[in-house]
């Protein structure tokens, strides 16, 4: 049966000669498989490949049996072409991060609209993203999609003074005033910084957090650490070096 969605594309696997193996995260069916013959033939065929490189958000009809692990696409075109995010270097590491973290999070190939429809506007507004807002991204992505699997940080409603320090207990996923008896802790600085990134709701307002290249890096580490620890088989996070370097 053939139907209309759009689609994340999150992984392109040359297969054969001429054709892909691609992943996609669809709006009406989450994640899905497609077999796409016959796009890497020619110089106009390679104008097909480009559609699915990973981030690129398409309009697709495809052809969908639930019995079946791989699929096949009729029609596709670009939904939202971007402006930057496929040129720009790091933009693109940004955004391959991005996609990287949620294949990881989709074990299941079911409809989930909201996530879709986040990750969708979150990749639009990172291709319009001045820097400042854009190197935050990662931090901003990786906090806000913890909601949509069942372990966000609680909010901190503590009140904060140099008698009272702050901790934020990974292993718990909430803030508090007793340092943790494991490892798996942020200290007062990192706890108050991601306090304040949980309180973003729009990625507009992430020039109101303020910090340098080293801080960030340590805070995305400490993120994937509390993804390993609520997430079985997560692993490491492939596009997470890059990163690092093309942010400095």
């Amino acid at each position: 049966m053939i139907h209309k969605t759009k689609g994340i594309v999150l992984k392109s696997i040359r297969y054969g000669e001429t054709s892909l193996v691609v992943t996609v995260f669809t709006e009406l069916f989450g994640v899905q498989t497609y077999m796409v013959n016959g796009v890497r033939t020619n110089k106009k065929s390679g104008s097909k490949a480009a559609l699915f490189q990973p981030s690129s958000i398409l309009d697709m009809e495809v052809y969908h049996n639930d019995q079946k692990a791989m699929h096949r696409i009729k029609e596709c075109s670009w939904n939202f072409l971007y402006k930057n995010i496929l040129s720009d270097v790091v933009k693109n590491s940004i955004a391959l991060f991005m996609v990287e973290l949620l294949q990881k999070m989709l074990k299941q190939p079911e409809q989930n609209s909201d996530l879709f429809y986040f990750c969708e506007d979150a990749l639009q507004q990172l291709d319009d993203a001045p820097a400042p807002i854009a190197a935050n991204f990662p931090l901003y992505f990786s906090l806000q999609l913890t909601q949509f699997f069942g372990f966000r940080i609680s909010d901190m409603d503590l009140a904060f003074d140099q008698q009272n320090p702050i901790y934020l207990d990974l292993q718990e996923g909430i803030f508090t005033q007793q340092i943790p008896e494991h490892l798996f802790f942020m200290d007062t600085e990192d706890a108050l910084i991601t306090s304040e990134l949980l309180k973003i709701m729009q990625p507009h307002e992430l020039n109101q957090v303020k910090m340098n290249h080293y801080k960030r890096r340590a805070l995305l580490l400490k993120y994937m650490e509390y993804y390993a620890l609520h997430i079985q088989d997560f692993g490491p996070v492939k596009t997470l070096q890059v990163l690092h370097e093309v942010l400095g």
